[in-house]
């Protein structure tokens, strides 16, 4: 064990050396690694490289760490250093109770989440032991070597068979196939299971055995490991007889944890290794999220420490003043040492505080920290376990990533939603098309459809017949289509089913779109595209240059050459990245069938061409090959290059695809408006589209008053920013003369009065967020925020994923601090996801980025109804009561405790054994608030998804303001008031048996702590709504206990107890009738004022309830405007 633990601590230093290396190599930007791990040259000596290993790391602890880190994580909590304080004040001063008292029950709250944490650990080691000992074959002297996965070492040459995992990220060089190409998935990566095209240099391509991929001298040179999935720059030089240099893009890169697929074998050579792969470094923690609760429970804990301290200094001071009259300082019976007689006044008074500090301390609920923690990650699982979540679809249900959320789900004040793949389908329809103007609909023979005209006549039926192929051939070539054909993957036959797969849904419609007009793509072989045209005749065309699609440029092209020779560009992209780079002439009637397809909701493409003359290619060509070989700025220089080459194009036509909204997405959003959310819609798709969207989805209602920020608005007038600043303050104007200033009573207001929708563009967005430094731009923004609160809804459209994280920080950051949520599938959405106070991912079409990011992932927008309006809410009520549960038990404990110090002369003398003082938060009283913060419901589910306005009735922290708080602290002064001096007058006959035995001060404690914990226990039941037997057991059975365990811990003589205070004390006190009477009566008056309220509550909702629906309150909440009522 122990050389185990040494090697290991060894591993780690040699891994902090190779961090620093690798530090080293950052400054310099890029890494070389040699194939094979052998010199390219033989005249050039060889040093071997240093990086790090291939073992994956994702566990926090090891064996010789464990204790100390974890220690030092858990005492960072102030509760725990707290407790940790007052433990070894116990130990060192003469203090009034044992050390015990407080050092069981923190040692209880930290062996436990120890335990939990280990555990959690313990699992993390055993993951990455199957990742790190799983056996992979290693390129070695041209033969093929079984090796352990963590011994990879960069540059080796990795043999990968089909549906095996990628042990490292590697550099395809070469595959069975003869064009060297594989087929991959992702899944476990981005959740795409769609057969992704890898593509080895053509160079290597022919070295697929051990012995010629031995004979390989090559050296990569690469850009440092970095976490984006999607890019990489590199390039490879291969010394044979002469040298060559190949680009290398993220193409080439095989990442691991993705899935090999319809290919026998691939070689390729290690590049990242360990922790340095992307996977790794995309799944390092993300920051942490606090909850609203965790801000109200530490404010709690400043005031009830500031009571402790006002109770420590009281009795102190009472104390001297007590001791003053000398009988009282030193009566006769029990007279000070001379030690004490020395000791310094000052000291002393010090030493006293502190005394009083441990008597008092358990007004600190040390284990609410851990009941809470156990009620999140036990509650956490109501939502994976509920069958609503449950879609048949991907056959998945929600998944919970952070648990520590949950209570926030019921607080949410804006939800920020994507469009595409969230409130819509995301699943592609080709609907109809525009060539010259001319519309396409419905599916005909030789394309002779429906012909209909938008805009101006330019031709009488239809489009020229060359054109109407010419702009087919372009659906057919431009794209990233692959073909996926069953147990074959050299292309596809005309005879066979051709599936289509890529990494968009509009690519695959569009496709299939040309295929019913009579063109249909073939596939993809050796750097041919086939197509079949609609005489059944196949044409081939060679594919030059792919120019990627990226949201920047918005739009992509292929450069193809024919047959005969001809190079031609055939582009398609979005309006607005189209229109300005085509011939002005003849677009005004494809200019208007776009806004009337967008106006309908659909999804719209422009597409367009040129004929590239020879001479201009090789220029081209050249720029292009020159621009992916670099490795410094590569994505800048191809942007540069892709500007100039997709100018002066002609423009064909345009497409309209739809995306159908989800299920049950207009009802969610419509549940959602009803509670008081304020929900925006943040998207990247065009104006006109979107609108009709967000009023398919119910977000705009027909009477709702759309007030617009758009470029078309601001265009109006020559200087932008005046006539902004125009729009502006004209829109703040009209909604400020509409809403009143209060903002508590916005909520109710939205639907009594004219509701108002915002819509904006990112441009706009961009002046407003940007402006310049002088005075009026300044206010651009202060503006802005008033409008968009007034405002029911808003539409962003045209936002880049930055904009989308800037518009949620900036509500973040409002007054009030409004609680967040963001909800989306795709990678775009990431960056708002992480932004806002909680973040919702769907399991979407678009990948799992969004919902690996998330902390929470639902299958579609439908389940956030539910997930908000019904867990959410019932999370946030039983936490909530737990935190004001615990604070109102532990004053209940320790008033009498307090008040008992008037009667004894301030001696700190306990009123409580040291066995009740310790198992009261562990034993006599934690379970029943466990089960009722876990299977609470004080209205039904169903009723809180099917009534949304009762969302309104808990926001705004509305259970944990000081309002609540102060009643919580009040009753509990008033019940441990009733304690004790109940008992107290109980006992001014201090013979309460018929043989005149008189009861001691340990009996007059047993009395008050029968009575209080009867009472707290049936204060949670009276405030139950919703039994189960394991309430019954829990509540039932934790007094059963008590009862139990003083009769035995009374009824022994325990050997290691210096004092057998408590013995029998228990049993003589319960037989006394005077006794039994006292506590019944006693509970029965602490207990009253709750009663009563239960009354008073019920006879009050009867006559309510035929007037309208009123929630069911707990009793211990007084009115608030927002919260119970």
């Amino acid at each position: 064990m122990f050389r185990r633990s040494f090697n290991r601590f060894v591993r780690a230093l040699k891994l902090r050396a190779v961090k620093q290396c690798a530090g080293e190599e950052k400054r310099i930007g890029t890494r070389t690694v040699f194939v094979g791990n052998h010199p390219v040259s033989v005249a050039e000596d060889y040093v071997a490289q240093r990086f790090c290993d291939n073992r994956i790391v994702s566990s926090k602890y090891t064996l010789w760490n464990f204790l100390p880190k974890n220690l030092f994580e858990q005492f960072r909590r102030i509760a725990n250093f707290y407790f940790l304080i007052i433990f070894l004040v116990q130990v060192t001063v003469d203090t009034p109770t044992s050390p015990v008292t407080s050092g069981l029950p923190l040692f209880f709250v930290i062996t436990v989440t120890a335990i939990k944490q280990g555990y959690e650990d313990w699992l993390r080691h055993r993951a990455d032991n199957e990742v790190n000992k799983r056996h992979v074959y290693i390129i070695e002297n041209a033969k093929r070597v079984r090796k352990e996965s963590e011994k990879i070492k960069v540059g080796d040459v990795v043999e990968v068979q089909a549906d095996e995992t990628f042990p490292c990220d590697l550099i395809l060089l070469s595959s069975c196939t003869s064009d060297g190409t594989c087929y991959v998935t992702t899944a476990s990566l981005d959740g795409e299971s769609n057969c992704k095209t890898h593509y080895a240099v053509r160079d290597t391509i022919e070295l697929c055995t051990a012995e010629s991929i031995d004979t390989l001298r090559a050296a990569i040179e690469c850009e440092q490991p970095q976490p984006d999935l999607y890019k990489f720059v590199g390039r490879i030089s291969i010394y044979s007889n002469t040298l060559k240099a190949r680009s290398l893009g993220p193409e080439n890169l095989l990442l691991k944890g993705a899935t090999l697929k319809n290919t026998k074998k691939i070689y390729g050579v290690a590049v990242y290794t360990g922790m340095e792969t992307k996977m790794a470094l995309n799944y390092q923690g993300k920051s942490q999220k606090r909850s609203a609760v965790e801000k109200s429970i530490n404010l709690f804990l400043i005031v009830y420490l500031f009571i402790l301290l006002t109770k420590a200094a009281v009795c102190t001071i009472l104390k001297y003043i007590w001791q003053n009259t000398p009988y009282n300082d030193e009566p006769w019976y029990n007279q000070k040492t001379q030690k004490e007689r020395d000791t310094l006044k000052v000291l002393k008074m010090f030493t006293d505080f502190l005394s009083f500090m441990v008597l008092f301390n358990f007004i600190i609920p040390v284990s609410m920290y851990v009941t809470v923690e156990m009620q999140k990650f036990l509650g956490s699982f109501f939502i994976s376990w509920d069958k609503d979540f449950y879609d048949e679809e991907i056959n998945e249900g929600a998944l919970v990533n952070t648990s520590d959320l949950n209570e926030e789900l019921g607080q949410v004040d804006y939800v920020f939603t994507d469009k595409t793949g969230t409130l819509t389908e995301n699943s592609m329809e080709f609907i109809e098309c525009c060539i010259d103007g001319h519309k396409y609909k419905g599916v005909t023979q030789e394309t002779d459809g429906l012909s209909q005209t938008d805009g101006p006549l330019t031709y009488f039926d239809k489009a020229d017949k060359n054109r109407e192929e010419l702009f087919l051939r372009a659906l057919c070539l431009c794209h990233t289509v692959e073909i996926k054909v069953n147990d074959a993957v050299d292309g596809a036959t005309e005879s066979a089913e051709l599936t289509y797969v890529a990494s968009s849904p509009d690519e695959i419609a569009l496709v299939k779109g040309a295929k019913k007009y009579g063109f249909t793509f073939l596939g993809t072989q050796n750097g041919h595209i086939r197509i079949e045209n609609q005489r059944q005749e196949i044409e081939e065309y060679e594919l030059l240059h792919t120019l990627n699609f990226d949201s920047v440029r918005r739009r992509m092209s292929v450069i193809v050459q024919t047959k005969e020779g001809g190079i031609l560009l055939f582009c398609k992209g979005a309006d607005s990245a189209i229109f300005p780079r085509v011939h002005n002439h003849n677009i005004e009637s494809t200019k208007a069938h776009v806004e009337r397809t967008s106006m309908d909701g659909y999804r719209t493409l422009c597409v367009a061409f040129k004929e590239i003359p020879p001479d201009d290619y090789e220029r081209i060509d050249r720029q292009l090959v020159e621009a992916k070989m670099a490795l410094q700025q590569r994505e800048e220089k191809l942007e540069t290059i892709f500007d100039d080459i997709e100018t002066n194009m002609n423009l064909i036509g345009a497409t309209a695809v739809e995306d159908k909204l989800q299920d049950q997405a207009a009802e969610t959003i419509e549940a959602l408006h009803a509670a008081g959310l304020k929900v925006w819609v943040l998207t990247g798709d065009k104006m006109e589209t979107a609108k009709s969207t967000c009023y398919a989805c119910r977000l705009f209602q027909t009477s709702t008053e759309l007030l617009e920020l758009t470029t078309k608005t601001i265009e109006e007038s020559e200087r932008k920013e005046d006539r902004l600043h125009e729009l502006l303050i004209e829109y703040r104007k009209k909604l400020l003369h509409e809403f009143p200033k209060s903002t508590r009573s916005l909520k109710k207001a939205w639907t009594e009065q004219q509701e108002y929708g915002l819509i904006i563009d990112g441009s706009t967005l961009s002046l407003i967020l940007n402006s310049n430094h002088d005075s009026s731009s300044n206010n651009y923004k202060s503006i802005f925020v008033q409008i968009c609160m007034k405002c029911t809804a808003v539409l962003c459209c045209r936002m880049a994923p930055l904009q989308k994280a800037q518009i949620v920080r900036m509500v973040k950051n409002l007054k009030g601090s409004p609680i967040t949520l963001s909800i989306g599938d795709g990678a775009n959405d990431v960056s708002m996801i992480l932004e806002s106070h909680v973040g919702i991912g769907i399991k979407g079409k678009e990948g799992r980025q969004a919902s690996r990011n998330s902390d929470y992932s639902v299958p579609k927008f439908k389940h956030l109804k539910k997930l908000l309006l019904g867990h959410g809410h019932l999370y946030y009520v039983r936490i909530a009561h737990l935190v004001q549960y615990f604070f109102y038990k532990n004053l209940c404990f320790i008033l009498p405790q307090f008040l008992y110090q008037f009667f004894c002369g301030f001696s700190q003398q306990p009123l409580y054994d040291a066995a009740y003082l310790t198992m009261y938060n562990i034993c006599f009283t934690s379970l029943p608030i466990l089960a009722y913060s876990l299977l609470e419901q004080h209205v039904n589910i169903d009723t809180l998804t099917s009534d949304p306005r009762l969302y309104m009735k808990i926001s705004g922290n509305a259970m944990l303001q000081w309002g609540p708080f102060l009643y919580w602290t009040f009753l509990a002064a008033f019940e441990g008031i009733v304690f004790f001096f109940g008992t107290y007058f109980l006992f001014q006959n201090s013979s309460l048996e018929e043989n005149a035995k008189v009861y001691g001060n340990w009996t007059f404690g047993t009395v008050v702590f029968t009575i209080l914990v009867f009472t707290v226990t049936l204060k949670l039941a009276l405030d139950t709504r919703f039994w189960t037997w394991i309430n019954h057991f829990v509540i039932w059975g934790s007094l059963a206990f008590y009862v139990f365990f003083s009769f035995f811990w009374g009824g022994i003589i325990w050997p290691f107890l210096k004092q057998q205070r408590m013995y029998f004390v228990f049993a003589q006190m319960l037989s006394s009738v005077s006794t039994w009477l006292a506590i019944v009566l006693l509970i029965f008056i602490s207990l009253f004022p709750e009663i009563l309220l239960i009354v008073l509550k019920n006879v009050r909702r009867r006559s309510a309830r035929n007037q309208n629906l009123e929630l069911p309150m707990l009793l211990s909440y007084k009115h608030i405007d927002s919260g119970y009522s």
